[in-house]
């Protein structure tokens, strides 16, 4: 409402109800101020629907109505999830029911209602996991200032301990003899404090302290997993991010820019000694007749250069790889990929939302789209990886589907430069 009130004292008074070419240009710059409003609220993710309207105009003075469909805040839901990377990893392991964690994750989207998030996390299975966060980022009157606090425990009986031929290589304690009940636990907590001095702009600093645990076998196998073949590891994290966002949806971007830009430093002494300086950002155009082109970058360095593997990670986890690669991953200490896409709009509809209060109508929408995709990762210490110290490049076509609470499932058909293709799926959902 502040955004949409500054917009309309900055317009210039209306001296007679006849001048129709002055009221033209303020009803133009209402209706843009309406959409960037509507952006702003959607990008909340508090919201399934919002509608901005203007009721009356009299001078300089506007009447605007703002109507909001919330979205439904609390997700106590059942967790079932493979430890694979993805749908193509879990599927090489013949989607065995073995490697999935179950539990419960409870999620509260707005806790006190200022849209600060709760997240508990009760996992068993294949992991043993309990996490606790909760994030408020509006605890002050300007709502400028926030804070947050995490605590994690985790025990793992199989980890990625190293990789070969550009695919993880995995150890688990039924396969191993004469170790202990887990091959790694982890346990830490993390305070943090967000500034946001404007609409389109945060600081977040974030201080974590961690502690590792390996099993004495992870180090027989892998020497170089942790630096000096540690088996306990006690280290601060300081991280520092800056974030820029100003786009029309944040889950789907189709047009503006976001990014962010962070340093991380990570340990005080040899045991961890990491300093990352890392950036992403996404864009996006229309180019007209419901044709749209996005672009996203991301680039890391990791100093010093020799690295333990536990410090690798660069393509293949999360949402961070080429489309056409997902079956591999690539570790690195200096890295760099871009990703660019051709969308069309195709056709959008909503279907019958049942009894459900806050979604009367469940709305979709299908984009085809074709894009291409390169990167490179500078690996100095694990170099026997043929994806590693060299240009890739993938393309392919697909449909996404978009639809509420920020659920995008993506049908992919790639081509890589082994010349391999296939089907590839991914499912993005807001819990």
């Amino acid at each position: 409402m502040k955004f949409l009130l500054r917009a309309i004292k900055k317009q210039k008074p209306v001296p007679s109800p006849g001048n129709c070419l002055l009221k033209k240009e303020i009803l133009s710059q209402l209706v843009a101020s309406f959409q960037r409003a509507k952006e702003l609220l959607i990008n909340t993710r508090l919201f399934n629907d919002v509608i901005i309207s203007l009721k009356s105009f009299h001078g300089y003075l506007a009447d605007v109505q703002i109507d909001v469909r919330e979205r439904w805040y609390i997700f106590p839901v059942p967790y079932f999830r493979p430890v694979d990377r993805n749908l193509s990893a879990w599927a090489e392991k013949n989607y065995s029911l073995s490697r999935v964690n179950y539990g419960i994750k409870f999620l509260h989207s707005n806790f006190t209602g200022r849209n600060d998030r709760l997240r508990i996390w009760l996992i068993t299975g294949y992991t043993r996991q309990v996490q606790l966060n909760y994030d408020q980022p509006a605890a002050d009157k300007s709502m400028k200032h926030g804070f947050g606090f995490g605590l994690l425990y985790s025990a793992l009986k199989e980890i990625n301990i190293s990789t070969d031929n550009n695919l993880q290589t995995f150890v688990n304690t039924e396969t191993l003899s004469n170790t202990g009940r887990y091959l790694v636990k982890q346990s830490g907590a993390t305070l943090n404090y967000f500034y946001r001095p404007a609409l389109t702009t945060r600081h977040s600093v974030r201080l974590g302290f961690n502690y590792i645990q390996t099993d004495s076998v992870v180090s027989a196998i892998n020497p170089k997993y942790l630096n000096h073949g540690a088996q306990k590891i006690f280290y601060p994290e300081l991280s520092y991010t800056l974030e820029y966002q100003k786009v029309d949806y944040t889950a789907y971007v189709l047009k503006g820019f976001m990014g962010d830009v962070n340093f991380t430093r990570r340990g005080i002494n040899s045991n961890m000694n990491l300093s990352q300086f890392s950036g992403r950002f996404t864009s996006g155009w229309g180019l007209g007749h419901q044709f749209y082109f996005g672009f996203q970058g991301y680039g890391v360095l990791k100093l010093p250069l020799e690295q333990p593997y536990f410090n690798q990670r660069l393509f293949g986890y999360g949402d961070i790889y080429l489309r056409g690669l997902e079956k591999y991953v690539v570790d690195g200490v200096a890295g760099s990929m871009l990703r660019s896409t051709v969308r069309k709009h195709l056709y959008s509809f909503s279907v019958n939302g049942g009894r459900l209060p806050t979604l009367p109508r469940i709305p979709f929408a299908i984009y085809a789209k074709i894009y291409g995709d390169m990167g490179y990762a500078y690996n100095k210490t694990f170099t026997q990886n043929s994806l590693v110290n060299r240009m890739l490049y993938t393309t392919g076509a697909g449909i996404d589907i978009v639809s509420s609470y920020d659920f995008i499932f993506r049908c992919e058909y790639s081509f890589n430069q082994l010349g391999q293709s296939g089907f590839f799926f991914h499912i993005r959902n807001d819990f």
